[in-house]
């Protein structure tokens, strides 16, 4: 490819960055403008027109992924041979190569995986009891330090300059930082952000070390340089030097991991530490809508704050689409419910489960819309939780194929069928949602990456998969993802679905800073971000029918009406509709029919609600029934190999257990037993209720 067909293609603003002198570059590019494009296209173009040599070039960016693509992007201008590598792998490539100048000799240390067992150790050491989540919180804090290059003595200053919310006194948490820096040196190994001081440390303290790298990497690109932390500058001026050929691309309404010590203000003041920096602006989205562009937009526009000085204003290059939707509904059953079946109406109207996402603020809001997608019969995919070569049934997948010994004369798709049927996958047999359903998917991800590849031997194939699973390039899988905001971010879909956007969960009720509520407000941007075509923002009015009223999120625009066309005042507020009192005695009566049937007072209590009765009113339940239903629920999830709570959660069995419904009808009232699981294991239930033994109920199938 010759270097001025790199130019082609490009629209004016990304033809200047591309084309700009060596020397500092800044590149503030908004969402969906192709920042990848421009700064592949740039080192490209510089290399092709003989300007660096492609050896010379180090791009790191933040994630496996994001350097992969950028590889293979690279490789397809004709610019083999740059490196491009998160902040951790070109750390650990470096301190491995060095290691015998660094170590006195030996090889590097270990290299922990994770944290958890040392903290937990030191944390007893500390005197303090710690579950897995409590030990994942001081791992964070650990972390936040050490990005911010900040030591165990001075943790406790800093973490209250910083407005910190530790899970225990500032005081104690240095003592578990202290401690574990003891374990891990007794231990001889050391942990990720060790592995970048080590890096810093090579380069500062060993001039050899500094020249060798400075002479082979002389050209330098960051990518989502608003997500730099301390430690990871200090190793980039490190490799620098002094010199300034350094091309930085971000965004700082993308700022949205300021908890793990990420810092743009290196993005903020380039100019001030590179006086003679070019600037270039990506304003163009190619993403999405421009009735998507215009809600994002509105939602940035009122940011504040030093970051809001580098706010852009997008502008859409995508033919029109519908306008985003803001509704809101009673309590979040009703919500998660309402999402579900939109996504259903979605997929067969055409789109795939893969092009259409759920975000949320935290983690825990996700239950429910797994629950509602699984009721609907709609496949998901849960993303940031476990990576997708981690999961048990692909890695028992990609055994299998590696061990398959069959015909391989058959073609590629054929001979994988018949070696994932060893570990029970068959292609005519997805189940209809849930967690199983998610595991088939995931399965099928590899059987899909096959169909792509049908002329290749199983070797070859396990040869890519292999490869895959090294870069961490995972296959896609067809699913609705479910995702939190800040897992979301680099991703993009064709419908995206923003739930939960009330105060108190957007902005999350511990953003108690003005710096901390821009934060917030700078995640709601990613999200709306997120959408190439259809948007759907909601909230609940209350977290459980009948539970206390909630505002709508005050990041919402007052321009953005809701489904019935109203829009918010300047409060915030959506306006009081007339009442529609068939509407409100019908909600009346779903209320009026969850209620305590010892006492009759209404039950707001998710737990309660299940069991139909307060939980300090006296029990009826049947142990005997109780203990027929767990044996049922144990057997029939190591059949479909699920965990059991998919089946029917202990409430929901402690619920049916002291009701003892005769009927389908007495079933369905329930909480939580919806019209999928009345269908797929109604007849199950009465069948125990009636007395049958689990024997005899397994007997008769």
């Amino acid at each position: 490819m010759l270097a001025g067909s790199i130019l082609q293609g490009l629209d004016p603003d990304q033809s200047i960055a591309v084309t700009a002198p060596a020397g500092p570059l800044c590149i503030l590019a908004g969402a969906g403008t192709g920042k990848t494009r421009a700064i592949t296209h740039r080192i490209a173009h510089r290399v092709r027109s003989g300007q660096v040599r492609a050896q010379h070039v180090l791009a790191v960016t933040f994630t496996a992924r994001a350097a992969a693509e950028m590889r293979e992007r690279l490789g397809r201008l004709g610019a083999d041979g740059v490196q491009a590598r998160t902040f951790h792998a070109a750390a650990l490539r470096q301190v491995r190569y060095f290691a015998p100048r660094l170590f006195d000799g030996r090889d590097m240390p270990g290299l922990l995986d994770s944290k958890a067992r040392l903290v937990t150790q030191a944390a007893t050491r500390a005197g303090l009891k710690t579950d897995r989540e409590v030990a994942r919180d001081l791992a964070s804090e650990i972390e936040w330090a050490k990005a911010s290059l900040v030591e165990p003595g001075d943790y406790a200053t800093a973490a209250a300059k910083a407005l910190r919310e530790p899970p225990f006194d500032a005081a104690k948490v240095a003592q578990v930082y202290a401690h574990y820096e003891r374990i891990k040196r007794a231990q001889g190994v050391i942990d990720f952000e060790d592995m970048i001081r080590a890096a810093i440390w090579a380069v500062e303290e060993h001039p050899d070390v500094a020249e060798q790298v400075r002479a082979q990497y002389r050209h330098f690109v960051v990518d989502e340089y608003q997500d730099v932390n301390p430690m990871q500058q200090r190793l980039l001026d490190a490799w620098l030097g002094g010199r300034e050929d350094l091309t930085v691309v971000g965004d700082a309404s993308q700022t949205i991991y300021s908890f793990t010590g990420a810092s743009a203000s290196y993005l903020v003041d380039f100019k001030r530490r590179h006086p003679g920096a070019t600037v270039v602006r990506l304003i163009r989205d190619y993403r999405s809508t421009p009735q998507v562009v215009g809600l994002a937009n509105a939602v940035i526009s009122r940011a504040r704050g030093d970051l809001s000085r580098l706010r852009l204003e997008l502008v859409g290059q995508r033919p029109a689409g519908p306008e985003p939707t803001v509704r809101t509904f009673a309590d979040e059953p009703e919500e998660a419910a309402a999402v579900a079946a939109r996504c259903a109406e979605l997929i067969a109207a055409g789109t795939p489960a893969r092009e259409i996402a759920v975000l949320f603020r935290v983690n825990a809001q996700s239950e429910a819309y797994q629950e509602a997608l699984a009721e609907a019969g709609v496949p998901y995919v849960l993303h940031g939780t476990e990576r997708f070569f981690d999961r048990v049934e692909v890695r028992e997948a990609m055994i299998a194929l590696r061990a398959y010994r069959g015909d391989h004369a058959d073609s590629l798709v054929p001979t994988v069928h018949l070696a994932l049927e060893r570990v029970g996958w068959r292609p005519d047999a997805p189940p209809a949602g849930g967690a199983q359903r998610e595991r088939w998917e995931a399965v099928a991800a590899l059987v899909n990456l096959a169909e792509g590849m049908p002329e290749a031997a199983l070797d070859a194939f396990n040869a890519e998969l292999a490869r895959r699973a090294a870069l961490q390039h995972v296959p896609t899988v067809e699913g609705v993802t479910l995702s939190s905001l800040h897992s979301a971010k680099g991703l993009e879909w064709d419908a995206v679905f923003l739930v939960g956007l009330a105060e108190g969960t957007l902005p999350v009720i511990h953003a108690r800073t003005p710096d901390a509520v821009e934060e917030e407000r700078r995640l709601l941007y990613v999200g709306v971000t997120r959408a190439r075509h259809t948007l759907w923002l909601s909230h609940a009015s209350a977290r459980q029918p009948g539970g206390r009223p909630r505002r709508p999120s005050r990041f919402v625009p007052s321009a953005v009406p809701d489904a019935s066309g109203a829009r918010p005042g300047a409060d915030g507020r959506y306006p009081r509709r007339p009442l529609d009192k068939a509407a409100v005695a019908g909600r009346a009566r779903r209320v009026m029919a969850v209620s305590c049937r010892v006492c009759g007072t209404g039950l707001v209590n998710g737990a309660d609600r299940k069991l139909g009765r307060c939980s300090t009113c006296p029990s009826d339940l049947d142990e005997e029934l109780l203990a027929r239903l767990v044996d049922w629920r144990a057997r029939l999830a190591g059949v479909q190999k699920v965990p059991a709570f998919v089946i029917f959660t202990d409430v929901t069995l402690a619920a049916i257990a002291e009701r003892r419904p005769a009927r389908r009808e007495e079933l369905a009232v329930i909480a939580g037993i919806g019209p999928r699981k009345l269908t797929l294991y109604g007849d199950d239930v009465l069948a125990l209720v009636s007395g049958t033994t689990v024997d005899a109920l397994a007997e008769g199938r």
